[in-house]
């Protein structure tokens, strides 16, 4: 089917509407997170599947035969309900991304959807309740932080620049990382959304993230895009399209970085 731009507003809208309700649900809760570790290693809190049955039952009073992906299932799994209809528009979904953070008290933790269809991100918003900031883009369109347009950056690597890593990493610390923090302002936020949508409004030059899932990108890869910047793995090839029907968990290797950091970061990477 074709896209019109309608359907991506309506879609659009209707997934500012689940984040922001979700967002006020995780505030309220806050304060008394009841918290549990999952599959040993991952801490995950009563919030995170309130606030994602708060998303997925608004996005069902209008789209009722659309499919999910979502973090929070049964078991320390993820959640996954396929399209009902000929229609393969996907919701991929984050209810609290941040959850250390979230459970820690902390104030750095956003909401993230994002719609696929044919396997790529159309839509996708992620949501700071702390800061009521709605980052927001559709396929085509311009990003948006709260209905103003936001753009990438045009800075380069410096001693000024904030680059977004990662706080672990699975097999020692790569040599790589040690080189941009001691060449740029190095963060981390605690929530692969947030730096994300930063990197699209400008505060960061770029991110690198070695463990996402997809409900950690689908949201915030659109967003970057739109924004002017790029978003590849860390080859330097296109992270989408995936196969949502085959989707089980895996995890992403992802750069996102403006136009100029870019290709700088990834030659690092391959160092």
């Amino acid at each position: 089917m074709a896209l019109e731009q309608q359907d991506l507003s309506r879609m659009l809208e209707t997934a500012i509407v689940a984040a922001r309700l979700a967002g006020q649900r995780a505030m309220e809760e806050l304060s008394y997170a009841k918290v549990s570790v999952k599959n040993s290693n991952e801490l995950v809190t009563q919030a995170d599947a309130r606030c994602q049955k708060i998303i997925i039952d608004r996005v069902k009073e209008n789209y009722p035969d659309h499919g999910f992906i979502a973090e929070e299932g049964d078991e320390g799994k993820m959640f996954k309900q396929p399209p009902r209809g000929r229609e393969r528009f996907w919701w991929v979904i984050d209810p609290i991304d941040g959850t250390n953070n979230f459970a820690h008290s902390m104030l750095f933790f956003t909401v993230s959807v994002g719609v696929l269809f044919e396997g790529a991100p159309i839509v996708g918003v992620i949501f700071e309740p702390a800061t009521e900031s709605m980052f927001t883009a559709v396929k085509g369109g311009e990003a948006q932080l709260n209905g103003r347009r936001i753009v990438a950056s045009e800075e380069t690597i410096d001693q000024f620049a904030s680059v977004g890593l990662e706080s672990h990493f699975d097999d020692g610390v790569p040599a790589w990382t040690c080189e941009l923090m001691q060449r740029t302002r190095f963060r981390n936020l605690g929530s692969t959304a947030l730096q994300l949508a930063y990197v699209a409004k400008g505060s960061m030059v770029a991110t690198i993230a070695g463990t996402p899932k997809l409900w950690d990108i689908a949201g915030g890869v659109p967003i970057v895009e739109a924004a002017g910047a790029v978003v590849t793995d860390w080859q330097g090839d296109k992270v989408f399209p995936v196969d949502p029907d085959t989707y089980d968990g895996r995890r992403f290797g992802v750069l996102a970085a403006n136009r100029k950091v870019h290709p700088q970061i990834l030659e690092m990477l391959k160092h």
